[in-house]
């Protein structure tokens, strides 16, 4: 298809039984192909073979760009209309019209609160069967480089006996993410999926081995991509390591530990004028 390349002789699986048939998700991952498509992001993608066409696994991808969530879906879709069953902070599903879609497609919501519990819903998952999505980092790397890792990725594959897939996305910063202008047209866009890594039960050495994978997808990914468009030097959307215009990892902690504390103040300043209204 127009706007996505695969590696030549790869031949995708039959459909999926079930995940190829489900009417709604299906149809959405319709949309963003068009979407794809008619905005010129153009998108390569390699090691598809190493999603399996049946069974659980657990796709782990780091995270620059909003689009995120749609190009880690690539590589199952390309692999036999495989879906992707995202975790997301429980939060987001209460929101009005937005939760009701996300519960329709089978995302998983993660109640923080919960600790340990929250991977609880994720194994359920991939226990029956099918792909989860998750974001080691959780959430957008300002820096562009890997920031810290959670191991929830690492103890979640093990809890359920499934590949843990590493994933990278390079290109995505340049269409959509923090802090930097949008440019919806006319991006390329690579995909790697890795070989699965291989786990011990030791949350701590099985995150660093995901990282690890990753980085090295990262930096193939990231030679290939200075050769296709030329990069000169100094681009926002270009880690500081490389020459880029992007806060270096230390800058970018200190830029979301801003936020947290104003994120904290105004929830408290919201609390004190509820408390002084039922006072009244």
């Amino acid at each position: 298809m127009s706007g996505l390349t695969l590696p030549a002789g790869y031949t995708p699986p039959a459909d999926h039984p079930e995940e190829s048939k489900e009417r709604f998700y299906q149809g959405a991952v319709r949309v963003a192909r068009r979407l794809l498509r008619l905005t010129r992001i153009d998108v390569t993608v390699y090691g598809v073979e190493n999603i399996p066409a049946r069974g659980g696994a657990l796709l782990a991808g780091n995270h620059t760009g909003y689009y995120d969530f749609v190009l880690m879906g690539v590589g199952p879709h390309l692999g036999g209309n495989r879906l992707v069953r995202f975790m997301a902070k429980k939060s987001v599903f209460d929101v009005p019209v937005l939760g009701r879609i996300l519960q329709t497609m089978g995302h998983v919501p993660v109640n923080r609160a919960k600790g340990g519990g929250a991977i609880d819903d994720a194994v359920s998952e991939l226990k029956d069967g099918r792909l989860v999505g998750i974001f080691p980092e959780a959430t957008i790397s300002r820096s562009f480089e890997l920031a810290k890792f959670k191991t929830g990725a690492a103890r979640i594959a093990h809890a359920a006996d499934v590949p843990l897939i590493p994933c990278v996305i390079w290109g995505s910063q340049r269409i959509w993410t923090k802090d930097l202008p949008k440019q919806l047209r006319k991006v390329p866009v690579i995909v790697r999926y890795g070989e699965p890594v291989a786990l011990t039960g030791d949350a701590d050495t099985d995150t660093a081995r995901l990282k690890a994978a990753m980085q090295k997808l990262l930096d193939a990914s990231r030679q290939e991509y200075a050769e296709l468009v030329g990069v000169e030097g100094g681009e926002a959307w270009m880690p500081a390591s490389l020459g880029g215009g992007a806060p270096t990892i230390a800058e970018a902690d200190a830029i979301y530990a801003a936020e947290r504390e104003a994120r904290a103040a105004k929830k408290a300043a919201k609390k004190r004028r509820r408390q002084a209204k039922k006072g009244s």
